[in-house]
């Protein structure tokens, strides 16, 4: 039984899409950066991450169908994400320099340490794709 639940887990599928790539934007703006997907998964979870340079992903937030949550870092009033059925496009409201970076949108992230950091493995070659925020 236990090895059957496996299989089921790993037997799910998903892809996420991204279409803007690079996004060039000035002081004061709002963007938002697009992410699509498609997953077998009935009550799938997105998250968002930023990247600085020559920084780790820091988690931002994450939508689902059982709740939300915005880091403290990461307030909603400035970031903010909406789940649909087949999207989660991530809005940045009152752009400042510090918000360029890579922002990675994922689905069905991997918890790689103490769960309470919300740190998530990134290096799935088919489960990220990025945005860059010049």
């Amino acid at each position: 039984a236990l090895i059957l639940h496996s299989i089921m887990i790993c037997s799910v599928n998903y892809k996420v899409m991204q279409k803007s790539g690079d996004v060039i934007a000035a002081e004061g703006d709002t963007v938002t950066l697009d992410c699509t997907f498609e997953t077998s998964d009935p009550n799938p979870n997105l998250f968002w991450y930023k990247q600085e340079v020559n920084g780790f992903p820091k988690y931002m937030l994450r939508r689902g169908a059982y709740g939300s949550d915005n880091v403290p870092e990461f307030q909603k009033d400035k970031f903010d994400a909406e789940l649909n059925k087949t999207s989660v496009p991530l809005k940045i409201q009152k752009l400042q320099l510090s918000d360029s970076a890579v922002y990675y949108c994922v689905l069905r992230p991997t918890v790689t340490g103490n769960s309470k950091t919300l740190y998530k493995n990134l290096w799935s070659e088919d489960n990220r794709k990025l945005h860059n925020i010049h």
